[in-house]
């Protein structure tokens, strides 16, 4: 079962917001990193020829967006929700642009 809550700040502003998406039993807590380096993860993350790398997507998500517990591939070899977590992160990332 997984969960969402939003930390909301007094002002409207987005950088630097923060969520908390829970999933088999981890918080995991992610951070809006801005605007322009959101759309520099989506640039980053196209190969040759504009296809599209869920690989690189995904490394650049565990780097610059979801902030605690720091996660990488390996992390995800010792713990569940790999997909769930990635959906949510991009879900998130994507509902502040």
């Amino acid at each position: 079962m997984s969960e969402k809550t939003t930390e909301t700040t007094a002002s409207a502003q987005k950088f630097g917001k923060q969520e908390t998406y829970s999933n088999s039993g981890v918080d995991y807590t992610f951070q809006f990193p801005g605007t322009r380096k959101t759309q520099e993860i989506l640039d980053n993350s196209k190969g040759l020829g504009g296809v599209f790398s869920d690989t690189r997507y995904h490394e650049q998500l565990m780097e610059h967006v979801i902030v605690s517990p720091k996660v990488s591939f390996e992390y995800f070899d010792e713990h569940d929700g790999y997909r769930e977590v990635m959906a949510a992160a991009d879900r998130f990332l994507g509902g502040l642009l």
